[in-house]
């Protein structure tokens, strides 16, 4: 069904952000507006061209004038099927002209055809009407005006087909310029389709991860307190109602939190409804992670930090607490903050052992971390330490004149 979807929704899809790369849609109008005033034109300009030309060609006659609209009716799909069109006027151009009627403006048509199936990227079969149009000229003009109309007409001078020739390679020459501006449009249509997709991507990723180190550390924690309060429910009440006072707090929490990241979803470019985590709320957090059981030791002070390395040292943080609270049997961890030139240095460690079959960091969590960390320029290191336990070291480069820190935000 997803993929009916898409099929059915291609062409519009195609014009919100560009069309693929290498597509060329064909246009649903007809360019009757153009084409209506160019018919008038060839037309009475036909007419005025045959007074001109009067007792040195052929006149006017109801064949003549089919002929003059079927060349200006063909322009009507030049925009679909610009090929067959600029092929289709230069044939009925040259039968006009091998009927000796008068040369005029239905050369006009040839030339729009020829300009359209440039544009459209159709450069050889453009040149190949042109060459057709004017070798079939010289064959008639030079050799075949004996058979054919008007009568007792001579072979037109060699100069003349040196104008035509100049006038034919003028005009396709002068649509390269209109051709190569519109493959520049489409391509900067492109890539600000993928700089759009691209983006879209990232914001999603973004989410994916708040949303993921919200709920796992919230649940984890409601987790645990509900272990804590089901096993104290008949003999210690009192401790297990502050569990359950902790449940509520933490869930209400979390529903906050994940309120803040789908409203971001909703008005793209509002302003957040509070201020994004950083590592001023590590306190906030130890407390969290002593209502969950682990006591948690802090050393070092955090330093002004720009607000994304922010944001991703506090999440480091916080996932490390949980995959502690969820995998780990130890009931202390630390939490050690430094920096070493022009980078923050964190460490999270716990005694162990280790508890699950997924303890080993190969889940969501830890790959989160990870991502935040690349997204930066810097990485994580995850996994069992020697003399037991679990380590965490995060290595997140500061941004050298980024003034948007703590203080500011």
């Amino acid at each position: 069904m997803e993929g009916q979807r898409e099929r059915g929704a291609g062409p519009r899809r195609w014009w919100r952000y560009g069309p693929p790369e290498g597509h060329r849609p064909r246009s649903g109008r007809w360019p009757w507006r153009s084409t209506a005033p160019l018919t008038a034109f060839v037309l009475l300009g036909s007419d005025f061209a045959a007074h001109a030309q009067e007792g040195e060609r052929a006149a006017l006659d109801p064949f003549a004038r089919v002929l003059l609209v079927v060349a200006c009716a063909l322009l009507l799909g030049r925009r679909r099927c610009p090929v067959a069109v600029a092929f289709g006027t230069a044939a009925t151009v040259l039968i006009y002209l091998g009927a000796g009627h008068p040369y005029g403006p239905v050369l006009l048509t040839v030339a729009v055809a020829c300009f359209s199936a440039v544009v459209a990227g159709h450069r050889r079969a453009a040149w190949t009407a042109v060459a057709v149009l004017w070798a079939g000229h010289v064959l008639m003009a030079h050799w075949q005006y004996r058979w054919l109309p008007p009568a007792g007409d001579g072979a037109a001078p060699w100069g003349q087909e040196a104008v035509v020739a100049t006038w034919a390679v003028a005009v396709v020459a002068l649509s390269e310029p209109a051709r190569t501006r519109r493959e520049q449009w489409a391509r900067e249509r492109a890539e600000r389709a993928r700089a759009a997709r691209r983006r879209a991507d990232e914001e999603r990723l973004r989410i994916a991860r708040e949303l993921h180190d919200v709920l796992a550390h919230s649940i984890s924690v409601i987790n645990v307190q509900a272990g804590v309060g089901l096993a104290l429910l008949d003999t210690d009440p009192e401790q297990a109602r502050t569990a359950l006072t902790t449940i509520k707090a933490k869930s209400t929490e979390a529903l906050g939190e994940v309120r803040q990241v789908l409203d971001s979803l909703r008005a793209p470019g509002a302003a957040p409804r509070a201020l994004a985590p950083g590592l001023s709320g590590l306190p906030e957090l130890v407390r969290e992670a002593a209502g969950a059981g682990l006591t948690v030791g802090v050393e070092g002070e955090p330093p002004p930090l720009p607000s994304a390395t922010d944001l991703a040292a506090f999440r480091v943080v916080q996932e490390a607490l949980t995959h502690v609270v969820r995998h780990s049997g130890s009931g202390h961890a630390r939490v050690c903050l430094g920096r070493d030139g022009t980078v923050l240095r964190l460490r999270i460690d716990d005694d162990g052992p280790a508890t699950g079959a997924d303890a080993g960091g190969g889940g969501n969590g830890l790959a989160g971390m990870r991502e935040r960390a690349a997204a930066l320029g810097g990485t994580i290191e995850a996994g069992p330490r020697p003399d037991g336990g679990f380590r965490v070291l995060a290595c997140l480069p500061l941004a050298p004149g980024d003034t948007d820190t703590e203080e500011d935000r």
